[in-house]
């Protein structure tokens, strides 16, 4: 068991955890309605309080909840002692009676597959981008590890289902915007320091995480292919640079950086709400769910974003024990007991004394 599973910054973490969790409740409620109509029932500001005891969430959450668990269970942060738990994990999600929270199809194709033990570059599905790779990934960079370790785990966690480069890049783009908040960089600094990660990692393939899934969809040798999700990438941080150099009109995001039903177009609207909003963190989830796009997803990168910034100060007291999953979220993000100490070395027996023997 690993036993650092959150940094020692445990109340930027908590705040990140819960937030992308509330973020996805309230997106939850205004998903496929349009701007229009979630403007009639919530008023112009959009959904600010919770709805229900508990408040419900979405398979955004659980999948998430998915991936801490399985980093927490893995021996060590290798993709041999990573992969089976992770594996296990999505599997025993897509099997839940508690999936039945409009779950994305490439995540339940790509589990299925897995379920019946075919290899994970196989299972993946190779042309999607969607994002389920990256809705998920928020405990990745939440963890204490190196920037390398980092990288790879929220690669490879997105690549178990989907396969396309994008859906890589953006992974590891968001995980490392919630590991560069939760270190005390400032919301205002994200587009400029992931455009600058994403222009450095262009060229490099993780071929200790990732292996051969490179060569699913066609490409010709592996700098080929996680260009193109990089560059993906790079095109989205454009649109959100150019978008926050604008007045904000307070309407629909996604009308701005996209509907956010892709990785890198989730990333870049849930930064545009998050940065929207700086002193008012409420009203950056309140803004990721007032969108005609992929509002709880939206929500739930933005709530983790600005949780990372600030901590559990962002969000109102009395959330906390309302949430679906509470518990879950609480133990994630609480101490774990240090290991037992090893027993003490036997005595060496005397020299003339001789060890029973046993028949067996």
């Amino acid at each position: 068991m690993i036993t650092v599973m959150i940094d020692s910054s445990r109340d930027r973490a908590a705040g990140s955890l819960f937030g992308l969790a509330y973020g996805d409740a309230l997106g939850k409620e205004t998903e496929f309605l349009p701007v229009a109509e979630i403007v009639r029932r919530h008023g112009p500001s959009g959904p600010r309080e919770l709805v229900g005891d508990p408040a419900l969430v979405t398979d955004d959450t659980q999948m998430a909840l998915a991936v801490a668990w399985a980093l927490r269970e893995a021996s060590e942060l290798t993709p041999e002692a990573v992969e089976p738990v992770l594996r296990r994990r999505f599997v025993d999600w897509a099997a839940s009676p508690e999936n039945n929270r409009a779950p994305g199809m490439t995540c339940l194709r790509a589990c299925g597959e897995l379920a019946r033990g075919v290899r994970w570059q196989e299972a993946s599905v190779a042309d999607s981008k969607g994002c389920g790779a990256n809705m998920r990934v928020t405990p990745v960079g939440l963890l204490d590890v190196d920037l390398d370790t980092l990288a790879g785990l929220a690669q490879f966690q997105a690549g178990l289902t989907h396969g396309h480069p994008t859906g890589l890049a953006a992974s590891e783009l968001t995980a490392y915007a919630v590991r560069l908040l939760r270190d005390g960089a400032a919301l205002d600094e994200l587009p400029a320091l992931l455009a600058e990660r994403a222009r450095q990692q262009r060229l490099h393939y993780r071929a200790d995480w990732l292996g051969d899934l490179w060569q699913r969809p066609g490409a010709t040798v592996p700098t080929e292919f996680i260009a193109r999700g990089w560059d993906e990438c790079l095109a989205v941080l454009g649109r959100l640079t150019d978008a926050l150099a604008r007045p904000d009109d307070g309407g629909d995001p996604c009308l701005l950086t996209g509907e956010g039903w892709v990785a890198e177009e989730a990333l870049a609207t849930a930064l545009y709400c998050a940065l929207r909003h700086p002193d008012d963190p409420v009203g950056a989830l309140a803004r990721g769910a007032t969108t005609a796009g992929d509002s709880d997803s939206i929500a739930a990168l933005a709530g983790a974003f600005v949780g990372a910034a600030v901590g559990m100060s962002a969000w109102p007291a009395g959330w906390a024990t309302r949430i679906e999953y509470a518990d879950q979220l609480t133990a994630l993000t609480t101490p774990q007991p240090p290991p037992p100490p090893p027993p003490p070395h036997p005595p060496h027996p005397h020299p003339h004394m001789r060890a029973p023997r046993f028949q067996r």
